[in-house]
C-alpha cells in the first residue's frame, strides 16, 4: 500500500509564517506531520539531502512517479529533499522537493524553527504554496566522509561490520553481534539509527551521491 504524501507538502490550504529560526542544524531525522514516515536529513557535498528513513508502513513503492521505469522503486531510501541551498544571512536552505503523492517536483524552503522542529513549504510555479511542520526524532548527522572524497568507494558511518575476523567461536549465540537480520526494518524504533537502520549515510545512496557530485 502506498504511503501518503513523505515531503509534508501541501499545495492548497494556507500556511502560518515561518518562524525565525536560531542558528540551528536541519541534519538529522524528523518525522513527517502525518506521521507517515521520517525523512532522514544530511549535508551532501555542500547541499542538504533528504531522504526516506522509516516508513510506518513498510513495502512503498513509487508508483505515482512520471517515469514508468521508477514506480516500482522502493520508497524506503528515496530522495525527497534534492539539492538544497543555504540561503545568505538566514537559516534556510531552498532547493527541490519531491512529492511521493503525485510524483512531481517542486520548489521549496527548509526552516529550522529551534532545534526540534523543520518548517517546509514548497511552492508550484511560484504560486500555490504550502507546508507544515516536522519533528525531530533523531539527533543532528556528523558531516559524512563521502563528501571528503571525490572518488572510489567511501566507507559507511553506520555500525562496525569490520569486527567480523575476531572470534566468533566463544562468543555466546551472538550477544554482542551485529544484527543479522536486515529485514526487521519495522523493528528499529522511527528515527532511531543502529542494527535495524536499513539506510545509514544518505550522502552513500546511489540516487544522492549520483546527483551530489
Amino acid at each position: 500500500m502506498r504511503l501518503a504524501l513523505y515531503t509534508g507538502i501541501i499545495l492548497a490550504g494556507g500556511y502560518a509564517c515561518l518562524t525565525p529560526a536560531l542558528a540551528a542544524d536541519p541534519t538529522g531525522d524528523w518525522r513527517v506531520a502525518d506521521g507517515v514516515a521520517n525523512i532522514r536529513v544530511a549535508q551532501c557535498n555542500g547541499s542538504m539531502w533528504g531522504a526516506v528513513s522509516w516508513e510506518k508502513q513498510p513495502g512503498g513503492r513509487d508508483e505515482n512517479n512520471p517515469d514508468v521505469s521508477k514506480q516500482n522503486r522502493p520508497t524506503l531510501g528515496m530522495a525527497t529533499l534534492i539539492d538544497m541551498k543555504k540561503k545568505p544571512g538566514v537559516d534556510q536552505w531552498e532547493g527541490q522537493v519531491y512529492n511521493a503523492k503525485d510524483g512531481q517536483l517542486y520548489s521549496a524552503t527548509i526552516t529550522p524553527a529551534g532545534t526540534d522542529q523543520l518548517e517546509i513549504k514548497g511552492c508550484v510555479m511560484g504560486f500555490l504554496c504550502g507546508g507544515e511542520t516536522w519533528t525531530r526524532v533523531g539527533p543532528p548527522i556528523p558531516l559524512s566522509p563521502a563528501n571528503a572524497m571525490a572518488k572510489g568507494a567511501p566507507k559507511p558511518t553506520g555500525a562496525a561490520p569490520k569486527a567480523q575476523g575476531t572470534a566468533p567461536p566463544q562468543g555466546t549465540t551472538g550477544a554482542t553481534a551485529p544484527a543479522p537480520a536486515p529485514k526487521t526494518a519495522t523493528a528499529a524504533k522511527p528515527g532511531q539509527k543502529g542494527a535495524a537502520d536499513p539506510v545509514g549515510d544518505i550522502c552513500l545512496l546511489p540516487e544522492i551521491a549520483g546527483l551530489a557530485h
